[in-house]
């Protein structure tokens, strides 16, 4: 596949990302409830000590994080791709963290994060496709038509 095609896979997958961690973080300052759908849990998970790293928003940790991605996205460089896939594992493997920690511990689940998971999930597969194309060696316009 080409590279523009999945950058902008991933453009579109990190725009929904700012959209739902923007919204949890407004919900946050601003001390609202947030609109939960079917699952009930927002508040309590929103509430929850898991809602907190070092005494910040989580919500805002992940507007950060998907922000930076974009940024990367914007940028045509090996280290720009680079950063945002470490980027994009480490969000993933939080939302894993944070999901098993609604499961098992919090016991209420919010669909804004379920949602953010969802997102850094094929998020994360988009841009192990990425780094495995950019790894792969450039065929010659010869060799393609060949």
């Amino acid at each position: 596949m080409s590279h523009r095609p999945l950058r902008g896979m991933a453009a579109i997958l990190t725009l929904a990302g700012v959209g739902i961690a923007g919204y949890l973080t407004y919900v946050h300052y601003a001390g609202l409830h947030p609109v939960c759908g079917i699952s009930h849990g927002c508040e309590t998970v929103q509430t929850s000590s898991y809602a907190y790293l070092a005494g910040v928003p989580v919500a805002l940790l992940g507007l950060l994080t998907y922000l930076l991605i974009l940024v990367t996205l914007a940028r045509h460089s090996d280290n720009a791709l680079l950063t945002g896939y470490v980027l994009t594992l480490i969000g993933f493997g939080f939302s894993l963290y944070l999901t098993y920690r609604e499961v098992f511990t919090i016991h209420a689940i919010c669909s804004w994060c379920v949602s953010s998971a969802i997102v850094f999930t094929v998020l994360a597969v988009v841009q192990t496709i990425r780094m495995l194309d950019a790894g792969r060696p450039v065929r010659t316009r010869a060799a393609q038509i060949a």
